[in-house]
């Protein structure tokens, strides 16, 4: 039981995380598109890819922690 409440908890660290990054990504990506002048579609892309990076990033280094408090508590 409690190895499932950990998974949850790890779990919820990588969406919060994910989610966190994702609109911090998002508008750093915008911000240095227009910075920058990235053509047309190359700014959608430029954008996208900040944002599933920063997205990434995020939710490992958060899950990390909930998994590393998580530990702790056995």
């Amino acid at each position: 039981m409690a190895r499932d409440s950990c998974l949850a908890r790890v779990a919820t660290g990588v969406a919060v995380g994910g989610a966190v990054g994702g609109a911090v990504g998002a508008v750093y990506g915008t911000y240095e598109a227009f910075r920058y002048r990235i053509p047309g579609a190359l700014k959608i892309r430029h954008v996208g890819q900040t944002t599933l990076g920063s997205a990434a990033i995020f939710g490992l280094f958060l899950g990390a922690g909930s998994l590393i408090h998580c530990a702790r508590s056995y």
